[in-house]
Order: structure tokens, then sequence, then C-alpha cells
């Protein structure tokens, strides 16, 4: 801006037009034009100090408002349809102009209207320091260029796609290679890079890839991906995701990206790594030189500034890493259990045909409802088809029927009798597989409600005289004709007619 106070004092100071020109570094027609306009305003020095040359421009060369007449564009629907594929700003002013027309209205020039958006956008292109907190804030995301493995097999060239983590304070940085960018491989990083940091930050600023965020809809509507989630609550940490196409809103990784591009996978094009681990291992190399790297612009480097600034301040680690893992929708069968790759898994039997949300990792699954925990089981693994029940989840009737067994039905059994117990035993060792005499059992030990355990006692009692193998049919019927009554002593009964010599029918039969 031309310096109009200087002009005007150096001009009461009596200084000829040029060296004032030569002091203010405007030109001899500049300051002619200055001093004249001065005078037919009646304007001279001393000047008052809130007359700034802002003040004095206004006042001297008021801007002209020929362009006031025109209609201004509308510039927040120019910026949107401008997003929209083949909108062009020519389009859009031979629209403004077909609006003017029809509104009876003055419209602006192209030129003109192309340099009011292009104001427009400066003026959106404002940026603000944010000064960051040691410890605070850690910024990850994929980087763009990923690096190359070689299938030692088919000489295949398979991309690896490059995880970046920095700490937004002292720009330390970890990076690893991944096979893809899916959940696992994203959790894994994750893990990996806050071991390697030694610690937590208090925020994760994340990418909207699909494996953190599930829908974006800007500061006021994210929805974080569950896993994603249960991971940030097992460290400790807030997740703010960055909205979509705001790289600004994670500066700090996305400026790093570029510099690990240029430092580590740039610098590894000329090598050939046949596994990932040797991809990692040659990164994790280039990595440590470039975290040892002296800043250009201030002191230290990202590892002296972390190590001394920021990791004191990070959140220490849990006892252990998080597991991963994943979460899928289960319906819960007439039978109480879910299936879970091809496993079946109990849940309490009142919630038959109720959607739940399963969680399954390496060893556990667990079982939610409308975020509530509702069991857990170990994991199965091997033959497809196994179950695991919890006798708890099971409806009273199943639960009873499970508790029979051969074990059961001869403690009942002892506590009517001997005889009683010797008869079940029986009749469990009869069958070729034991759960088939179960009903025998229970038909047996229920006589005792019909007739008395005493009787029962002395029905199995009877039978056991006649058989070592009675069956549940033949001491019903002894019960049922009364038969169960004490039995003769042999020693009582009447002497034998019979003789010696075993012949019965005497002389006379013979003597027909």
């Amino acid at each position: 801006m031309t310096k109009y106070r200087e002009i005007l004092r150096l001009h009461s100071l009596g200084f000829s037009q040029q060296n004032i020109a030569y002091s203010s570094n405007v030109s001899k027609k500049t300051v002619n034009r200055v001093i004249n306009r001065a005078k037919e305003l009646n304007i001279s020095w001393p000047l008052d100090d809130n007359q700034t040359d802002a003040v004095l421009e206004q006042i001297l060369f008021p801007k002209s408002k020929a362009n006031t007449a025109k209609k201004i564009p509308d510039f927040a629907y120019i910026r949107k349809e401008l997003l929209k594929n083949g909108v062009s700003k020519k389009l859009l002013w031979t629209e403004y102009m077909e609006d003017c027309r029809l509104n009876n209205e003055q419209p602006l020039m192209y030129s003109q209207f192309c340099y009011y958006i292009q104001q427009d956008e400066q003026k959106r292109r404002a940026t603000m320091h944010i000064a960051r907190k040691p410890g605070e804030q850690v910024e990850v995301d994929w980087a763009g260029d990923p690096a190359q493995i070689i299938d030692p097999d088919t000489g295949e060239i398979i991309a690896a796609s490059i995880f970046v983590g920095v700490m937004t304070y002292s720009q330390y940085a970890y990076v690893e290679a991944f096979i893809n960018e899916k959940q696992q491989a994203w959790i894994t990083a994750h893990i990996h890079m806050y071991q390697y940091f030694g610690g937590v930050a208090k925020i994760l600023v994340s990418d909207n890839c699909k494996t953190a965020v599930i829908r974006n809809g800007g500061w006021y509507n994210q929805q974080v991906n569950t896993t994603y989630y249960e991971m940030a609550e097992h460290y400790g940490t807030a997740i703010i995701p960055a909205r979509v196409r705001k790289p600004k809103d994670k500066p700090n990784v996305e400026g790093s990206v570029g510099n690990i591009s240029t430092w580590i996978t740039a610098a590894l094009r000329n090598e050939q790594f046949f596994s990932l681990y040797e991809l990692n291992k040659a990164i994790r190399e280039k990595l440590e030189a470039f975290n040892v790297r002296l800043f250009q612009k201030k002191e230290g480097s990202r590892i002296s500034l972390f190590l001394a600034e920021e990791q004191p301040l990070l959140a220490p680690l849990p006892a252990t890493p998080y597991e991963l893992a994943a979460w899928k929708k289960a319906t819960v069968q007439f039978n109480y259990h879910i299936s879970v790759d091809r496993m079946l898994y109990s849940v309490p039997c009142e919630y038959i045909k109720r959607k739940v949300d399963v969680r399954i990792t390496e060893t556990t699954i667990e079982v939610f409802f409308n975020h509530n925990r509702l069991c857990s089981h170990a994991r199965l693994h091997g033959r497809p088809g196994q179950y695991s029940t919890i006798v708890e989840h099971m409806p009273e009737d199943h639960q009873k029927y499970l508790e029979w067994n051969g074990d059961r039905f001869r403690k009942w059994a002892d506590k009517i009798g001997i005889n009683t117990y010797q008869a079940v035993d029986a009749i469990l060792t009869s069958q070729r597989v034991e759960q088939q005499s179960y009903k025998s059992c229970m038909g047996l030990l229920k006589l005792a409600d019909k007739y008395s355990a005493e009787r029962l006692e002395a029905a199995c009692k009877k039978a056991l005289s006649y058989t070592a193998a009675p069956s549940y049919k033949s001491i019903k019927n002894i019960l049922t004709a009364g038969k169960d009554g004490p039995i003769t002593d042999q020693s009582q009964a009447p002497e034998s007619t019979t003789n010696k010599y075993g012949i019965t029918r005497g002389a006379g039969y013979y003597g027909r």
C-alpha cells in the first residue's frame, strides 16, 4: 500500500517530490497525485493517529462504485456446482447471464466473474496454526504409493500397502507394510504402532477408510467401526475421524506420507523383496534413519523431541495387547444355539428367534443383545457341527432330562433297598448302550409311588430269586399279581412223599 502519511509528512518538511518518491518507494507521479489531491481536499500534516494509510486511501482516492450495481454471483452455489462432473465456470457464467437477463439485472463480464470467484476462493484458503500438546494426538493413514513384493514361486509383483502413524507434536513416525488394507491389517498396525511408541496418545485421528469409519457425515454425524472402537476402548484413547476430503484435519500424517514416500518407499525402489518380513525389515531400518534425521528449521530430530517431551506424557500400554475380534449378527434358533463358522453355541433360551451380535476372537465367542453381554464360550475348532452348551441356557424340562444318568438311577434305587439297587443295576447293564435302559429304570422306580417302596423292594427280591437279570416287566407282573409276599422258607416245607429212587407211579400202574 502507498505510504500516504509518509508522503504528506515529508512534503510538509519541504522535501522535493523526487526525494519523497525515493524515500517512500513510489514513483514521482504518485507523489504528485497524492500532494495535489490532498490540496484539493485541504488535507495537510499533521494528521490524527486514526488516519491510517488505508483511511487516507479511501478519502483521497475512493474506489469507483460502478460495479456495485452489477449482480454479485452466489459463491456458495458456485462452489457446490463446480464439484459436479462436467460443470465449468463458463457454463455457470452462461447460466448467470441468463438469470440476470430474466431479472433485468446488470451482469459481470466473464473475466470479472472469474476474478470474483478467485477472490472468494482465496478468502476460504485461510489457514491457522494449531499448537499441539505433547502426547495428545496421533494421526494414522495409509500411504498413497504402495511398496512391492515379488512372489518367489510365480514371480508376480504384489502391491504392499504402507501404514503410517505420526505423533503430531514431535512428528515421530511409525511405518509398516501389509498385504492389504483390510480390518485385520488395520488393527494389527495400530497394535504394533502403540508398542513401537511405548505408550498411547489421548486422541487418535484416523482416515475415512471403512475399517475405521462406517459413516462420516462431518463432525456431527460420524459412526466409527465397531472393531476399531473396541480397540480404542481397550487402549483408552478417543477416535476423532478426519472429515471426508479434509486433509487439513490430519496435516501431520499427510505431510509425513510425502516424506516417507521419499525417504523410505522411494529409497527402497531398487531393492527386491520376496516376503513381507523382508520388506518390513528394510522399512524399519529406513524408519530409524528417518526419525533420527535432524529437522531443517528447528533444533533436534523427531526421536529426540519424542523421547524428551512426548513419550513421558503418553498413557501406559494395557497389560495385554488388544485381541483382534470380528463381529457378526446371528439369529438364535429354536434349539437355543447360534451358528458361528459351522459350530454351535448356546444362548439363554428366552432369546430364541432374536437377533444377537456375536464377537469372535481366536479363542472366545461372546454374544451380545442390545449391547448387553449375554454369555461367552471357548471357541470350538476342528470338526464342524460341534456344540458348546451351557446347561443354564436350556429350558427347565430340558435340564431335567440331562440330569438322568446311570449313577442317579442307582442312587435312587439304593435309597429303596439293596434288592432294588441290584435290579436297577442289572437293567442298566442289560443293554448294549446304557441310555437304552433309562426308560425301564424310570418305570421301575416309579412303581414305588404306586405300590410303596417296601412292596417294590420285596418284588425285586422275589424277581432276583428267579433270575440274576430281572426285567421291568417281570417285577411289575409280580406287583400286579400280588406275589410280592414273603418267600416260603425251604426248611419249613412239608416232607416230600417221593421215594429216594424217583419212581412215583407205584407198582399198580405197571400191573395193568
